[in-house]
């Protein structure tokens, strides 16, 4: 079973912060979400060796950190707290 990069990429390019920072609220929840899943999957395929690129969980943590931190700063711009 291969798993394609959620984001339109293969391999483990990662986000940038300009590219998310585009995105709208609506696209960051469900790119959140797709990662998400993508990170659930891959931890799947880790645990019944089947994952063929390991940094690519890495690499998904990383930008689903990259979505949340973008996500609290539009969060704090609009004057709000959690």
């Amino acid at each position: 079973m291969i798993f394609v990069y959620a984001f339109g990429r293969e391999g483990t390019v990662a986000l940038r912060p300009e590219e998310i920072r585009g995105w709208s609220d609506e696209e960051l929840r469900n790119r959140l979400e797709q990662a998400r899943r993508e990170l659930f999957n891959l931890r799947i395929q880790w645990v019944m060796g089947q994952l063929k690129d390991v940094n690519r969980i890495r690499a998904l943590r990383k930008d689903i950190a990259r979505i949340l931190t973008i996500m609290r700063e539009r969060e704090l711009a609009r004057g709000g707290q959690r």
